[in-house]
């Protein structure tokens, strides 16, 4: 998935499901980002958490989306949109997550 087109496309389905899924389920994720201590800026910077809150959003994902964007795709668009997707679980980066 090294396409922008591809990227800018997969960024365009998945935005709006995945902050919705990020939002409702806020109190579960915010302690996988940083093993349930108090959340830090640099929580977002650790790849093996943002993998782990990716996964569990994956399986919270319409069954259609499911279908069309395989795991590993999916993890690595987390990654790369970690501030937008997840920036509202950490002080400090509340502003960037709109």
């Amino acid at each position: 998935m090294t396409n922008p087109d591809e990227q800018a496309k997969l960024a365009s389905k998945l935005m709006e499901p995945v902050s919705r899924i990020v939002g409702k389920h806020a109190v579960v994720l915010a302690p996988m980002l940083n093993n349930g201590t108090a959340m830090t800026q640099s929580a977002l910077s650790n790849d093996a958490a943002v993998t782990t809150v990716a996964s569990y959003c994956y399986a919270l994902l319409p069954g259609l989306v499911r279908m069309a964007v395989k795991e590993p795709a999916f993890i690595s668009f987390v990654l790369a949109n970690r501030v937008k997707l997840l920036g509202k679980l950490a002080p400090g980066h509340a502003g960037a997550a709109g």
